[in-house]
């Protein structure tokens, strides 16, 4: 199914960070086994996305975590546009996830890393580095300003977007950095 005709699908609230996502996907030109995990489920946005592209993708978030943007029902949409084959969830904590070594060709977060506390922040960036493998993408997805103004009108106490760079671990990362209309992507490739 086409990106465009996913949006059709699902409305207002995947289409305002689809494009921003499939362009990054794109861009990466990931291998067509690539293995690939999307930390901060929400309603199944990023998952979704990678998975529109054929891929296998592993998506989780906190069992605990009660929040608004968690526990969302990723499964109906993604059960709308045919990928929900694609999609496996596991519950995991982002600074102690349960995965091996080296094993994700790519980490995708959209919108999660501001929603986790800011002293978290440099483990979950460590742990990032140690399920990717070497030459892998690990991608951040942080809000532009104007969309957290948005987002504050209906949640006050929303977090600020958070800048990865922050909380970057010692070691051979390269960023690069895309501005998209709702979302900047934070892409760091593992040397």
């Amino acid at each position: 199914m086409e990106i465009g005709e996913a949006k059709k699908i699902l409305g207002e609230v995947y289409s305002f960070s689809a494009d921003d996502l499939n362009n990054v996907i794109q861009e990466l030109n990931l291998p067509g086994d690539a293995k690939i995990l999307d930390v901060g489920t929400g309603m199944g946005s990023m998952a979704i996305t990678i998975a529109l592209h054929g891929f296998q993708v592993i998506t989780g978030e906190p069992g605990d975590d009660e929040t608004i943007y968690a526990r969302q029902n990723w499964q109906e949409n993604a059960r709308k546009v045919k990928v929900e084959s694609l999609i496996e969830f596991k519950a995991f904590n982002a600074g102690k996830m349960p995965f091996a070594d080296g094993l994700f060709d790519a980490v995708f977060l959209l919108g999660a890393l501001h929603h986790i506390p800011a002293e978290e922040r440099p483990e979950v960036f460590r742990e990032l580095v140690r399920i990717a493998k070497s030459g892998g993408i690990i991608c951040f997805f942080e809000p532009r300003q104007k969309v957290i103004d948005m987002i504050r009108q209906k949640d006050p106490a929303h977090p600020d977007s958070a800048e990865p760079e922050n909380y970057r671990p010692e070691g051979d990362l390269t960023l690069r950095q895309t501005t998209g209309e709702n979302f900047d992507a934070f892409i760091y490739t593992l040397a």
